[in-house]
């Protein structure tokens, strides 16, 4: 009989994560890492990478990956364990549905240096014409995913310009980042303890099951 992962959404419903199913169809989860650091990086790259991190402890991934002319993702995977957990993409669909009950969030998006923020919930979305479209009602943040063409999905926690930081970074199938999820933050900066709660929770649950892989 599979066991489950319960994770609470703010709103109250039910994030289930089926662990033997996701030990069977996600490789992409714990092995995700050990295949870049295994294969794609050689293992000096990946010592690089790391004393990098320990060097600078507020230093972006995004800028440490612009800086050697690598994947994102390929960075990502570098972190100490402590501020990485790979998302298996078969919750891919699960987590985006649960994402509007977080309440006010920062989505980013990067492209070609240029950073583009909205602050706000996340829209709900739904299927059509192969994208998973994104819709508020009236002004709000609206698009259209293409989920077939992700390759990962990472919870990072790392320190942000001194403060803690906790984001959920969507990345496509060159490594790059699609786009990314902070935790909101209120009138003092602070993070919002029930998003935290929530973020904390999953990484958790899908740490536990990374650990089986």
């Amino acid at each position: 009989m599979p066991s489950h992962s319960i994770v609470t959404t703010a709103g109250g419903s039910k994030m289930k994560m089926t662990l033997d199913s996701e030990l069977d169809v996600a490789p992409d989860l714990g092995s995700e890492q050990r295949q870049l650091s295994e294969q794609n990086q050689p293992s000096e790259q990946q010592t690089q990478l790391r004393q990098r991190f320990e060097q600078q402890v507020d230093l972006m991934p995004a800028q440490l990956a612009s800086e050697l002319g690598i994947a994102e993702l390929e960075v990502v995977a570098a972190l100490p364990p402590e501020q990485v957990v790979f998302v298996p993409l078969t919750q891919l669909d699960t987590l985006l549905q649960a994402l509007p009950e977080w309440g006010k969030l920062t989505t980013i998006v990067m492209l070609s240096g240029s950073v583009f923020e909205f602050k706000g919930d996340f829209p709900q979305g739904k299927y059509a014409h192969g994208y998973y479209n994104l819709y508020s009602k009236g002004d709000g943040l609206h698009g259209h995913l293409k989920l077939d063409a992700m390759r990962g999905i990472a919870l990072i926690s790392r320190p942000f310009r001194g403060s803690e930081s906790h984001s959920i970074n969507f990345f496509g199938s060159e490594g790059e980042v699609v786009f990314k999820v902070y935790l909101g933050r209120d009138k003092q900066r602070a993070l919002f303890p029930e998003q935290v709660r929530q973020f904390k929770a999953l990484a958790t649950a899908f740490a536990s099951v990374q650990s089986h892989l």
